[in-house]
């Protein structure tokens, strides 16, 4: 019998998470039955959309949302063999017993060269929201110009590089000097440190002096006021995220884009990945093949340790990662 260890949620989040928010309990695993396998996790994903989602999705005591690399270990489903890599989405723990829902193999021919923990990255759901947000939401064409906030990030740094690899000009804003170096290694055509810049306004006019064809909208509050204003006419806005209003106690007022939107006519759309669902292997082969050709850069910021869980949640919310942040089993 495995003893598996879980953390989990033991009060909704007020506010900012704290450590009290979370527990790490043990967890005794029966044996599989038939159709079931044992999975164990080799990498787990930090995400800031566990932040939102355990309000909606979550009872106080369960396990922390979230999705994994794991390794199949004991088997009884001939379509999950021993040995082979699985992701799914088994939650903040170390060990599962799954009848197989849920779950998809790695590719196939994924390189040995290349870690699977990219494929929580880069070459998984956040190069898939990029991509799709992109080509499904906006419908990014070569010669425009793009803006993207959060843009040193799991989703945003994707975002930069395929608008990048369409022939788009792409302006980014991420929060420390680092970050911002990070993107001009990764060929943004301006990138700005938001916390630093005396007007907000001021640089992104300066960064696209005729305004703004589409934006990817990862953060939202006064990012998101100060940017529409910028867009072209018929501009479009992907919504994927709103980062800065994640941790409001007090939901955030106004000024309210109506107006401008209707002037500009411009197009606002959210989204989840899960929409385009159906399209993800051929979508993630031409993520990995960008990766093989050396056009897509997947940084990692890996934390190392189960126990570290919520420390690499909260410091990830706290922007602390630049690209994807991965815990390492």
């Amino acid at each position: 019998m495995v003893q598996a260890k879980t953390w989990v949620l033991t009060r909704h989040f007020e506010g900012f998470p704290k450590d009290s928010n979370f527990e790490l309990k043990l967890e005794q695993l029966p044996e599989p039955k038939d159709g079931e396998v044992l999975l164990e996790a080799l990498f787990l994903s930090v995400d800031p959309y566990m932040r939102p989602f355990s309000r909606v999705r979550m009872k106080e005591g369960e396990v922390m949302i979230g999705t994994q690399v794991a390794k199949v270990i004991q088997s009884i489903n001939p379509a999950f063999p021993v040995g082979c890599h699985v992701v799914g989405r088994c939650g903040w723990r170390t060990h599962t017993v799954s009848d197989g829902t849920g779950l998809t193999c790695l590719l196939s021919d994924w390189p040995q060269d290349v870690s699977m923990s990219l494929a929580l990255g880069a070459i998984g759901m956040p190069g898939l929201t990029a991509l799709y947000g992109l080509e499904e939401v906006l419908g990014l064409q070569a010669g425009e110009t793009l803006l993207v906030n959060a843009a040193a990030g799991a989703v945003g740094s994707i975002v930069g590089q395929i608008a990048k690899i369409k022939g788009c000009r792409v302006v980014g804003s991420s929060g420390s000097n680092d970050k911002v170096a990070f993107l001009k290694e990764l060929g943004f055509d301006e990138a700005f440190n938001y916390k630093t810049v005396n007007s907000l306004e001021e640089v992104l006019m300066t960064a696209a002096p005729n305004g703004y064809d589409c934006f990817f909208e990862n953060v939202g509050g006064l990012f998101s006021s100060v940017a529409i204003p910028q867009m072209k006419q018929f501009g479009r806005i992907a919504v994927c995220g709103s980062i800065s209003t994640y941790n409001d106690t007090n939901p955030q007022t106004g000024p309210y884009p109506h107006l401008t939107m209707i002037f500009k006519q411009l197009k606002m759309e959210g989204f989840m990945v899960g929409r385009w669902e159906h399209k993800n292997p051929e979508s993630l082969r031409r993520l990995m093949a960008w990766k093989r050709e050396g056009k897509l850069q997947c940084r990692e910021q890996v934390t190392e340790g189960f126990e570290n869980m919520p420390a690499a949640f909260m410091g990830m919310l706290q922007g602390e990662n630049i690209g994807k942040a991965i815990v390492k089993v």
